[in-house]
């Protein structure tokens, strides 16, 4: 305002008048620091909006890439027909969909890819046993892996994994998971649900503690815990009955209770822990760590000792029994010679007696034989009886008429013509006419 026009006003009113000038200026001034501000979220935005339109054209880039340009040797992999597929080492970012369509694969390895997840139409890979995505770029276990209910093996190792998704209990078959060099801090719970798991590799994670009713995983037979963060030895691990293996390396235990009530385990590593002695074990189990050689060394000397002690018992035993034995074989001997020099008579006496009898016995067949061929004749006997007898005797020789020639038959009755036969004994004897004899009686 001009110093002209402030000439006629009073005090207030030109008090006032500056006032509401400094105000003005001021809001001028804070309107040019929003539109510098919205100018800059603008800028921002735009900026946001040209890195989305990279990323996207990089995508699709990389999809075109991954469909078009493969890598050498990869299309006649893809066309081999071969149920193994090894895509491992190869730079993909995506996994080329193809893979997907290849519903006869059993093992499909893609280790050391930067793969950060897997297309939703992997899920169609129904006949996959073996999967294989250990040193890639995963964050979360892609839900397309979840849906391979046949998988039996399924490593993960050096990722970028936190947790399990709640879809992983799905893979009720799964037998030996490997997830080793990932970020877990706690235990993944969604492992009890695995009834078939017996393999399980923890190594290199942040692990302080396990759950106490962690011993619900009874099938678990080999356990890798190495270079984790535990500090004290996981005490529930004593209710695993079924441990084989158990890898301790590398954590920062200081003590280890007995372990002999784990009746299965094979092998025991506790190497690279503060650790002083080694713990109780059973006879069998091998031991990897501080002082675990000279142990060994001291316990196989005390098992040799012990063989070596049984041995001389067996050998004393062994002779003990020969020499009782050795004096109990006169006796024998004795019998023997006495039993052989009194029998030599006796069999003769035997065989003697066997030609006797046997002579006996022919002598006594001829006798019957004889006396049955002169009793043929028959004498006297009354009327029913004879009767009967004569009936037997027509029978007798009905019988001995068969094998003749002069047999005859008319009608119903049976004739037969008397024919004088001679029979010619080992005596010389004649037999006369049955008629005649007949008719003399």
């Amino acid at each position: 305002m001009a110093p002209e026009v402030l000439i006629g006003l009073d005090h207030d009113a030109v008090h006032s008048l500056r006032f509401q000038k400094r105000n003005n200026s001021w809001s001028a001034w804070q309107g040019m620091g929003n539109s510098s501000r919205k100018g800059e979220e603008e800028e921002e935005e735009e900026g946001t909006k040209d890195g989305e339109e990279e990323e996207d054209t990089k995508k699709k880039e990389d999809v075109e890439e991954v469909e078009v340009e493969l890598p050498l040797g990869v299309e006649e992999l893809l066309e081999s027909g071969d149920p193994v597929l090894d895509l491992s080492y190869r730079k993909f970012r995506r996994l080329p969909l193809r893979v997907c369509e290849l519903l006869h694969l059993e093992k499909l390895y893609v280790c050391g890819n930067r793969l950060r997840t897997v297309p939703d139409s992997f899920s169609q890979l129904q006949g996959l046993r073996t999967l294989a995505l250990d040193f890639n770029k995963l964050e979360d276990v892609p839900l397309a892996v979840c849906e391979l209910t046949n998988l039996t093996h399924l490593y993960l190792g050096n990722n970028r994994l936190m947790n399990l998704p709640p879809e992983f209990i799905n893979l009720k078959n799964l037998r030996c998971f490997w997830m080793e060099s990932n970020f877990f801090h706690r235990f993944p719970q969604e492992l009890y649900d695995l009834p078939n798991l017996t393999s399980l590799q923890m190594g290199d994670n942040r692990l302080k503690r396990l759950p106490h009713d962690f011993c619900r995983m009874e099938s678990l037979k080999g356990l890798w815990l190495y270079g984790n963060r535990f500090e004290i030895f996981p005490k529930v691990l004593l209710h695993m009955k079924s441990l084989e293996i158990l890898d301790l390396d590398r954590n920062k235990i200081t003590e280890l209770p007995s372990l002999k009530r784990l009746c299965s385990l094979h092998l025991f590593s506790y190497d690279h822990n503060t650790i002083k002695e080694p713990p109780k074990v059973g006879e069998e189990v091998i031991l990897v760590g501080e002082g675990a050689a000279e142990f060994m060394e001291v316990r196989e000397a005390k098992k040799e000792r012990r063989r070596k002690a049984a041995e001389k018992e067996a050998e004393e035993q062994a002779q003990a029994e020969e020499q009782a034995q050795a004096e109990e074989e006169p006796v024998i001997h004795g019998i023997l010679k006495n039993s052989n020099s009194s029998s030599k008579p006796a069999t003769d006496e035997a065989a003697v007696d066997i030609k006797d009898s046997d002579v006996k016995e022919e002598e006594t067949s001829v006798r019957e034989e004889q006396e049955d061929c002169v009793e043929l004749p028959v004498t006297e006997y009354d009327g029913a009886d004879l009767e009967y007898d004569e009936e037997m005797i027509e029978y007798e020789t009905e019988e001995i008429i068969c094998e003749g020639e002069g047999l005859e038959y008319e009608e119903e009755g049976l004739e037969y013509e008397n024919v004088p036969m001679d029979y010619e004994y080992e005596d010389g004897e004649e037999l006369e006419d049955t008629g005649g004899q007949d008719e003399g009686a």
